[in-house]
């Protein structure tokens, strides 16, 4: 391996880290006495070009790469969570383009151009340093996003539980990764997934493994580890919370199935546990129980949107882990499917959100009453995404958790169907219909105050924004195979 094969590897990465540079210097040097909305406008186009660019080269140069014994791996799988992990970058970008709440909007679109970055280096890795490395990097400009509202307090507050939850889960993660480490004597998934097979269940591997997926439950705002999700989404700056709430799904699900498949999957099933589940996947279940059950009745009680849709990622979490318990390429596949279409539908419910607050001055429910009426567009499109969360046909929410209650039921290791869990999550989706449908009523049935029939001032670029967001969720609804079927043929390419 030399540098100029291993800067072709990493390209993607190297533009969005160049125009995150690009967007500072620009910031600093070129437009410090420009009108706000204008330098917002430049600098939201430059960490667009920067994104598309890094598309277009993998779109274009498509790769198989293995460099440095699996630190940084590229395959067609990779690059199709890197596309999406890109797109909901810009589609971030453009929301913000909008905000008024920092002045500071060239560190602000740097810090997300960053985050960004780290999460690709984190999709693209099966060595748990690296991962730990990506993963903090990651999380660390995630925490100041969520502060940068300096004038709400609800802002810094968020930021320090954020920050706090986050280093424990990386305490977990961390002492749970070296305990493996110790165990195969190589920071290589596929070299820990051949010790982990060879010592059986020793109580240092069951450890092991214990902490880091508690480490990634945090990460990933899985029940009881979630803690810091309700008051993240709500008092985190809209588009902070949007991209928080978006593409750190894609990627923390993806790495946590990737180090399941990879570096769990060779223990044994233990007899002693329910239908001879390996610990790995007996924890999981828990988790996904819980995660279920507790997201959608305290979703139920929830009066603020913001709120109410934490609680619902709570739930979607615990969904999204039966998919990484399943196995196997259509569980992967349907594993990202699920989370590239869920992460679509939640960013377009923020972006609507944001606009209504932008507004009203709040977003409790009763903010949106009338908001047909007052916003038609608006208002349909977060029918379509509030509709495509509870899993109604024929959006692309339906098809993604139909996708992965189907490959749990036909998981391919033994003794790996859970009916049980299937049978929980189809009767906590009913519930979850009844919250839905609540925010549904206040836009479409209950009538606004004298005080807010107002009509909104929606930005173009926003109005646009999230139309195709809209149409792209019933797309992915009315036509899944087009995206279900690139998903199977890369993933079993992959060999996931």
């Amino acid at each position: 391996m030399n540098y100029v094969e291993l800067l072709s590897a990493a390209a993607p990465e190297t533009m969005v880290v160049l125009a995150a540079f690009a967007v500072l210097a620009v910031g600093l040097f070129a437009m410090r006495d420009v009108e706000p909305a204008i330098r917002r406008l430049i600098e939201v186009m430059i960490g667009c070009v920067g994104c598309t660019a890094a598309i277009g080269w993998m779109v274009a140069l498509p790769q198989h790469t293995d460099l440095l014994g699996g630190i940084f791996v590229v395959d067609s799988v990779i690059q199709v969570v890197k596309i999406a992990l890109l797109t909901l970058t810009i589609l971030a970008l453009l929301i913000s383009q909008d905000s008024d709440f920092t002045k500071h909007v060239g560190e602000y679109f740097a810090l997300i151009l960053m985050a960004a970055a780290g999460m690709m280096f984190l999709v693209s890795s099966e060595d748990i340093l690296f991962i730990f490395v990506s993963l903090e990097l990651t999380s660390l400009c995630l925490y100041v996003l969520a502060a940068f509202n300096k004038g709400q307090e609800q802002s810094a507050e968020a930021a320090i539980k954020y920050f706090l939850f986050g280093g424990m889960s990386a305490a977990f993660t961390l002492f749970g990764l070296s305990l493996l480490y110790g165990l195969a004597h190589s920071t290589n998934l596929a070299e820990i997934a051949v010790a982990v097979r060879s010592a059986g269940l020793d109580p240092l591997v069951v450890l092991g493994i214990v902490m880091t997926l508690v480490g990634f439950g945090f990460k990933v705002a899985a029940a009881p580890f979630h803690l810091w999700a309700p008051d993240v989404y709500q008092g985190a700056p809209l588009p902070s919370a949007a991209f928080i709430a978006s593409g750190s799904k894609v990627a923390g699900f993806f790495i946590t199935a990737r180090v399941v498949s990879t570096g769990f999957a060779g223990q044994l099933p233990n007899q002693a546990l329910p239908a001879g589940w390996p610990v790995w996947a007996s924890l999981l279940a828990i988790l996904a129980a819980v995660s279920m059950v507790l997201g959608n009745f305290a979703a139920i009680v929830q009066t603020r949107v913001r709120r109410l849709l934490a609680y619902s990622a709570i739930a979607h979490a615990g969904y999204m882990l039966l998919g990484v318990i399943a196995q196997g390429t259509p569980a992967t596949a349907s594993l990202v499917y699920y989370v590239i279409t869920y992460a679509l539908t939640t960013l377009g419910a923020f972006g609507v959100v944001a606009i209504v607050q932008q507004q009203t001055g709040d977003d409790r429910l009763t903010d949106f009453a009338g908001l047909a009426r007052r916003s038609p567009g608006l208002a349909v499109c977060m029918m379509v995404f509030i509709l495509s969360l509870a899993g109604i046909p024929p959006l692309a929410g339906f098809f993604g958790k139909f996708y992965i209650f189907s490959a749990v039921l036909q998981g391919s290791a033994p003794g790996m169907k859970a009916l049980w869990l299937v049978a929980m999550a189809v009767a906590l989706s009913a519930v979850s219909l009844y919250y839905y449908l609540q925010v549904l009523k206040q836009i479409f049935v209950v009538p606004a105050s004298a005080e807010k029939e107002i009509h909104f001032r929606t930005p173009l670029l926003q109005q646009v924004v999230l139309a195709v967001v809209a149409l792209t969720v019933i797309v992915l609804g009315c036509a899944p195979e087009w995206l279900i079927h690139r998903l199977t043929g890369v993933t079993a390419v992959a060999g996931l």
